[in-house]
């Protein structure tokens, strides 16, 4: 039988087959981004160029650092684990089409909290103190960020606004609990929190200088894909992110819907500040205010809010982050230029949304137009 026209009465437009629709979909999501990246990267070589640097030799310094050796990838997938976590706490909520760009107050928080359990559970074996500190870092993190959702849903409370500002306050609630209460009397020039013992430590893993982070944050992604695509509460998040009003029509349960993902993005974020106290740093100090959470933004934004491209996207920053210092010794640029980059691209990623649905070679059904 052959194909039938789409309803209009315009000639030589066929029904696209459902392979061509999934096809051009799925390209869409992968295209677009990317070319919003390089857009990004291009802005960024002539402001190098403004500045008299060479982009080429930014570029090669960058693959160097990040991804150049064996070494190199270590320090880069070091890093990717915190921004696996991070991103997470954004790209969850947004499946219900909520904007929380309050991580890093989420991570501050779980890393001191799990800094402040360390000293008092030293008795305990290391096989259970270890999980206890990591669901106390995801129940700080789960807790603050789910405040945001219930603000939102029960208050009417802008989510970016109130993930943003509760930031501020944890970072600065952190502050005080390392310099005050929490502090250990023999940090002197870097207040922190008693060092944890060693057998609270979280080591490498095998054959690896990369903690166990890395690995957990992979495993959340994967989850949390399952989660998404695969599961009654993930398809229920995805109609209540396309349409709030026809979720409540359809009796879905919304207020907990949102609720529920910032508290399971936010756990994710806490767990980041937990693996950076127990495997990175040791304690919890100043040192957990690094930005992580803002850069899980462009991740989460970059990946589509997809837990599985989240992986890739995240080792891409992290070596972005790895090679500043190289950049700043070699070309005599500030260490925050890769943070330059990174605005850069998330501009691009923004501007990029208003292109989704408007190019015509992801539209199937307008190929046959004249």
């Amino acid at each position: 039988m052959a194909d039938q026209p789409l309803t209009g009465g315009g000639t030589g437009v066929f029904a696209a087959d459902g392979w061509q629709a999934a096809l051009a979909r799925r390209s869409e999501a992968v295209l677009i981004p990317l070319g919003a990246l390089l857009a990004g990267f291009l802005v960024f070589s002539l402001f190098l160029l403004i500045l008299g640097k060479s982009p080429a030799e930014f570029f090669a310094l960058v693959y160097k650092a990040g991804f150049g050796t064996w070494f190199s990838w270590q320090n880069t997938l070091s890093r990717t684990a915190p921004l696996l976590f991070a991103a997470l706490c954004v790209a969850l909520p947004a499946r219900l089409g909520l904007v929380v760009i309050g991580g890093e107050g989420a991570i501050v928080l779980g890393g001191v909290m799990a800094g402040g359990l360390a000293g008092a559970i030293t008795g305990l074996p290391g096989p259970l103190a270890i999980p206890l500190l990591a669901l106390t870092g995801g129940l700080a993190g789960a807790a603050w960020i789910g405040a945001v959702g219930a603000l939102r849903h029960y208050r009417g409370v802008n989510e970016t606004i109130a993930s943003l500002l509760m930031a501020y306050i944890a970072i600065a609630l952190m502050n005080h609990l390392v310099e005050g209460p929490l502090r250990d009397p023999a940090s002197l020039n870097k207040p922190s929190t008693a060092p944890l013992a060693d057998h609270l430590r979280i080591g490498d893993m095998p054959g690896m200088d990369v903690h166990w982070g890395l690995a957990v944050g992979i495993v959340c992604c994967l989850l949390s894909w399952v989660l998404i695509e695969r599961t009654t509460w993930g398809f229920a998040a995805r109609v209540a992110g396309g349409n709030v009003r026809a979720a409540q029509v359809q009796g879905l349960p919304v207020g907990r819907l949102i609720v529920g993902f910032t508290a399971l993005g936010g756990a994710f974020a806490g767990l980041a500040g937990a693996f950076e106290v127990a495997a990175v740093h040791g304690s919890a100090n100043g040192s957990l205010a690094t930005g992580y959470g803002y850069t899980g933004i462009l991740i989460a934004f970059l990946a589509r809010h997809n837990p599985l491209a989240l992986i890739p996207v995240a080792i891409l920053l992290a070596g972005f982050e790895a090679s500043s210092g190289l950049v700043q010794r070699r070309m005599g640029l500030p260490d925050a230029t890769t943070l330059v980059l990174q605005g850069f691209v998330f501009i691009a990623i923004l501007l990029s949304d208003t292109l989704y649905g408007r190019l015509r070679i992801f539209a199937p059904e307008r190929w046959g137009r004249g």
